[in-house]
């Protein structure tokens, strides 16, 4: 931890510790990206601003050596080790996202924005600067891309641009969050240097009037700390991204000097900064596990350093997405293909992996950022407890999935259509979509139109088949009468490219042979219902050996610590330990396991629920 002094008479403040030194500064200005950045310096507080060929703290170059670490991926137990590891790597510097979709799951109901600010303290406490990318939109292989489902639901291709209905929900949000952001400015003694506008807006569009808007509301929340902006080395991202009165920044993961061309024909002036170094890569469900060479990202990382430049390492610890908030991709270079939803963990191939051990590439790293340090490196923390034995968890408890919708689900709607999730309020979780087939009739296919993106099928309460995005036509042709039931699941919203926003559920209607089925009856199953009180309440029986639903065991623990969860024979689902949700787990792959932070268990007895939506396997264990 960095120790602060400061000097009473001359108000001017020292620091030991990289990232935590501040001082006290005066001045104001702003600027475009290359002039001078706003800097505001009050009592106790420094002032960092943009130059024109450097970053200035009171005046003087510094450089950036931070870490992409969310502290949404991470339990709150541990960050103050995921810093100390920044910290030891050589970095001075933390980078984070906010999720609005995490925060604001309705409109105008918040759920603990405060956190941010929690994790800003604790970065503060490590030594570390900070730097704050609040969206609207963070991308980030998360659910959605940070926009909240009633948003894209209800606005579509109006959103993330300077559309008044959109504004006036980014505008109450920014309200509500950045306030703890203004008071842990740097301007004000806190770690906060910049803050972004946006996120890699010209990979999106080119709505420059949305975009200085968001400049507007920030400064209007208070902030008067640099802005910057982060896109591709392309020209194109570079002119639909880029804003006055924000420095802008480029995101690549190798041939710095050719990305920084590219940027220098954009912006002539002011520091150069690789926003997102991509160190590793993120994974895709059913793909093998990426990994990237340590030696050469650590070869891509001194040729930034070596262009002088500031470095932002995407990322320097990737956590995990728990509670199923994953996103997903689609395929092909304009991202319109297949659907590829990104696993539970987003260990990243990172120097630092997901259970918060270094790895060969943290190493790699450190050797690179200790010839920039400015004195030795502190040592590297010891990595946290773990799970001395394995153990197996005792499932003693079954119920079927239409026991746990009725007990847990919203009410079930009725209507000509299917309704789509968004229209029933449900972010994460599943939709059970039930319809009659008229008869007599004679046996035709059964089709799920649009449908996104998977749904396991009954008629007449047998299991017919499986469908998906790229195979909506259940294998059998169906006779009537019958009632059919569809428990739909979305695998995480788009995060990335022109499909984000794209609704989930059957979103094109249920067609027997040409002929749509109307009367259609929907209920919501939510991830946010499994709470320990509601599932409290869910009439549960003795287990069915391989029957899908929700089960129930418990597991003794002597001495908590990390540890991984595995699911040998078990399909898909959710699992859940001490009501803390780990995420989806899935047989294909490339994820085998779900990572267990320690500060979830407790000494002695620990629930867990799996609710698993095809075929249940038989063992379960820690360790």
């Amino acid at each position: 931890m960095a120790e602060i002094s400061r000097d009473s008479e001359s108000g001017r403040g020292t620091g030991s510790g990289t990232g935590g030194g501040t001082g006290t500064g005066t001045g104001t200005g702003t600027g475009t990206g290359g002039g001078s950045g706003t800097g505001t310096g009050t009592g106790g507080g420094a002032d960092f601003r943009v130059g024109a060929s450097d970053f200035l703290l009171d005046g003087r170059p510094v450089r950036l050596l931070s870490g992409a670490l969310h502290y949404f991926r991470v339990h709150e137990g541990q960050w103050d080790h995921r810093l100390a590891m920044l910290r030891a790597m050589g970095l001075n510097c933390v980078e984070t996202y906010v999720p609005w979709n995490l925060h604001e799951p309705a409109p105008g109901e918040f759920s603990d924005p405060g956190a941010l600010g929690r994790f800003l303290d604790a970065a503060r406490r490590a030594g570390l600067w900070a730097i704050v990318r609040p969206g609207p939109y963070i991308c980030a292989e998360w659910e959605n891309g940070g926009l909240p489902h009633w948003v894209t639901g209800a606005l579509g291709r109006r959103v993330r641009t300077g559309d008044a209905e959109y504004l006036g929900h980014v505008e109450r949000w920014f309200r509500a969050l950045l306030p703890q952001v203004v008071e842990r400015g740097i301007d004000r003694g806190g770690p906060v240097l910049m803050v972004q506008i946006e996120n890699e807006y010209g990979s999106w569009g080119s709505d420059q009037r949305y975009l200085r808007r968001l400049v507007e509301l920030v400064r209007e929340c208070g902030v008067r700390l640099p802005l910057f902006t982060s896109d591709g080395p392309e020209d194109h991202m570079l002119t639909g991204g880029s804003v006055p009165g924000a420095l802008a920044t480029v995101n690549f993961g190798s041939g710095a000097r050719g990305a920084f061309e590219i940027l220098r024909r954009h912006q002539p002036g002011g520091p150069l900064m690789c926003m997102e170094f991509w160190c590793g890569w993120f994974d895709h469900w059913g793909e093998q596990h990426g990994v990237r060479d340590a030696r050469d990202a650590a070869g891509a990382l001194r040729e930034i350093l070596e262009c002088g430049a500031s470095v932002n390492i995407y990322m320097a610890h990737g956590g995990t997405s728990f509670g199923g908030w994953a996103g997903a991709n689609r395929a092909g270079d304009v991202q319109d293909g297949a659907l590829e939803p990104t696993v539970t963990s987003y260990d990243y191939d990172a120097p630092i992996d997901e259970a918060g051990r270094a790895t060969e590439k943290f190493w790699q790293f450190r050797e690179v950022l200790s010839a920039y340090a400015d004195g030795p490196l502190p040592e590297v923390p010891p990595a946290p407890p773990v799970l001395a034995e394995p153990a197996g968890i005792r499932l003693t408890g079954w119920a079927p999935l239409g026991t746990v919708i009725d007990t847990l689900g919203d009410p079930e709607t009725g209507g000509r259509v299917p309704p789509v999730f968004e229209e029933l309020g449900v972010d994460r979780g599943l939709v059970r979509y039930r319809v009659r087939v008229p008869g007599p009739r004679q046996p035709y296919p059964l089709r799920a139109a649009g449908l996104r993106d998977r749904a396991v099928v009954y008629v007449d309460g047998v299991r017919a088949g499986v469908l998906s995005e790229d195979h909506e036509t259940l294998p059998e042709p169906v006779p009537g009468p019958a009632e059919v039931e569809l428990w739909v699941e979305s695998l995480g919203r788009v995060n990335y490219g022109p499909r984000v926003g794209e609704p989930k559920g059957i979103t094109g209607g249920l067609l027997h042979e040409r002929q749509y089925l109307h009367g259609v009856r929907a209920r919501g199953l939510r991830l946010a219902a499994f709470g320990t009180e509601a599932v409290a309440r869910v009439p549960f029986r003795a287990p069915e050996s391989g029957a899908a639903g929700l089960y129930r065991g418990s597991v003794t623990v002597y001495a908590p610590g990390d540890t991984r969860l595995s699911l040998p024979g078990w399909n898909r689902g959710f699992v859940w330990v001490n009501g803390f949700c780990l995420g989806r787990y899935w047989w294909v792959g490339a994820q085998e396991s779900l990572f267990v932070p320690g500060p979830v268990l407790r000494e002695g007895e620990n629930e867990v629920w799996v609710l698993e939506l095809e075929e249940a396997g038989a063992v379960v264990s820690l360790g």
